[in-house]
């Protein structure tokens, strides 16, 4: 992986927006990353993997809660403020 320094990234911006279409660049400051840089299509596939993680795991958290006897009535009642 690409790294700049945040001013090379300034002064050098068209270039690293070129390099990112092509592999991910990481952009330091004080020697030490603040941050990555990825191609729009990178960072769409990331966005929609961890969207489906986070379905599946929720699903899978649904049919736990129902294997042991939660109900959205005894949800409700749970969550119910009784303040």
């Amino acid at each position: 992986m690409q790294t700049y320094t945040a001013n090379e990234a300034k002064t050098r911006f068209g270039e690293m927006l070129d390099r990112v279409q092509r592999e991910p660049v990481q952009v330091t400051r004080h020697d030490r990353v603040v941050g990555v840089m990825v191609s729009a299509e990178d960072y769409e596939a990331m966005r929609q993997f961890y969207a489906d993680r986070l379905i599946k795991s929720m699903d899978a958290m649904a049919n736990e809660a129902a294997r042991n006897g939660l109900t959205p009535e005894i949800l409700d009642q749970l969550l119910a403020d009784e303040s």
